[in-house]
């Protein structure tokens, strides 16, 4: 039995008054409630039930021959382009010279974070003198290879990571480099990225507010938006779902400070995301999957951004339980683990060694690629009498193609839940059959 693993059941009444609001006009009653442990095996089932909910839709193919009849015996393959859940890995200026990490990494990410090299200290180390060399040249890498990017970071409010020059500088003057940083760096790569972390760790960490005021991080999403309306902006910290007692950034808190900003001028009608870094020493699932349910109350996409586990003896066992809770979670958008390569080691997991050979952990990544589908083995089989075939497939972009002893057919789609958009026509079907004509 999973002790830490609380399920509720209502097989008998009670009744009490519930004292975590603060609004004491209101009575909240709980009737008829029960605390029973349950299994790990019942803990994954519902997980897998909730992936092949929101995760994958079961579709119908019909061969036909050109007077609409049925093809029975149709050989049927079905085989994913692209899925269309982003999972990927943060990466460093590393991978541009080095083929066996290029090939590593390309063959199974289609989304990334620079670990560091966008970062202030990194594109302006003294003042005046930007450099953006390494992550232009990151940025053609990914253009190259269809990655996608998020932009990380344009602040951070951590003491201990800002350039040291602006320790120096007078509020007049930080606001200055302040304002020159946000408008370089949006300019430079608008367009370019999908996501932006605007100011980082604001929950832990007040460097900026300390200096220029606590309206800061407001001031700076409303200029983000105003500079890249199209892209999304994200907040971004710890603690909020690895573990509890965290009071600085647990759930309640992240949302008081996500309305805070919301209700700066200029927010109301920005794209606003959730980014919890998810840096895990040990698992609370039921923990991590409360907090998540608290979060999305929101109302906004919901990634985790940094994922990794510390070193020990259960780290592919916990990464594997992290990334399979994030999955199965309706409200979560993305996934993105903090595995830059590194020959001295990584941040604080690797997937590989320095040969790229994948760790234990990078072996749970690859099982959950080929098992979520985007490195999985085409689905095949025959047609049924009436020219069906069936298959349950993950969101994303596929071709299919039907052989008979005398035709060949082939058609791209893509799956949206409960519908089909072809690349043909570009016209989505609420129907989850797809049609194909010899």
């Amino acid at each position: 039995m999973v002790s830490n693993m609380p399920v509720l059941l209502l097989p008998r009444p009670i009744a009490g008054p519930c004292s975590k609001s603060k609004n004491t006009s209101v009575e909240i009653w709980v009737d008829s409630l029960s605390l029973q442990p349950f299994t790990q095996e019942e803990w994954s089932s519902h997980q897998q039930h909730s992936i092949n909910k929101v995760r994958k839709t079961n579709v119908r193919i019909q061969a036909l021959d050109k007077q609409g009849n049925p093809l029975r015996n149709a050989t049927i393959f079905i085989e994913q382009k692209s899925p269309s859940f982003p999972f990927g890995c943060a990466m460093n200026k590393n991978i541009l010279n080095n083929p066996a990490y290029q090939n590593w990494f390309t063959s199974r990410f289609k989304v990334t974070t620079f670990e560091n090299e966008m970062k202030w200290y990194s594109t302006e180390p003294s003042p005046g003198r930007e450099d953006y060399s390494v992550p232009d040249a990151m940025i053609n890498f990914t253009k190259q290879h269809n990655i996608a990017v998020r932009a990380h970071n344009i602040f951070w409010d951590d003491p201990k990571y800002q350039p040291g020059w602006l320790n120096s500088l007078s509020p007049t003057d930080l606001w200055k480099a302040v304002n020159k940083r946000i408008t370089s760096i949006m300019s430079k790569y608008k367009g370019q990225v999908i996501a932006w972390d605007v100011v980082n760790e604001n929950l832990h960490w007040n460097f900026f507010e300390s200096k220029l005021g606590t309206k800061f991080s407001g001031v700076i999403y409303s200029k983000a938006h105003a500079l890249d309306g199209a892209t999304t902006l994200f907040m971004n910290d710890y603690n909020t779902i690895e573990e509890r007692g965290d009071k600085q950034s647990e759930p309640a808190k992240y949302l008081e400070k996500l309305r805070e900003i919301q209700k700066y001028p200029g927010i109301a009608n920005a794209k606003m995301a959730i980014g919890l870094e998810g840096h895990f020493n040990t698992t609370d699932l039921p923990y991590m999957r409360s907090s998540i349910d608290t979060l999305a109350a929101a109302g906004l996409p919901i990634w985790l951004t940094e994922v990794d586990v510390q070193s020990g003896p259960s780290q592919a066992k916990y990464l594997e339980q992290v990334l399979r809770e994030a999955h199965s979670h309706p409200k979560v958008k993305g996934i993105v683990i903090w595995s830059a390569w590194r020959a001295g080691g990584c941040y604080k997991m690797c997937l590989t060694d320095n040969n790229f050979k994948n760790l234990p952990t990078g072996d749970v990544v690859d099982k959950l690629l080929k098992e979520w589908g985007s490195k999985a083995a085409a689905a095949a089989g025959t047609t049924d009498a009436n020219g069906f075939f069936k298959a349950s497939l993950f969101h994303g972009d596929y071709q299919v193609k039907m052989i008979t002893n005398d035709h060949q057919a082939t058609r791209d789609f893509t799956l949206h839940a409960q519908s089909f958009k072809e690349a043909s026509n570009n016209v989505a079907s609420s129907q989850e059959t797809l049609i194909l004509n010899v």
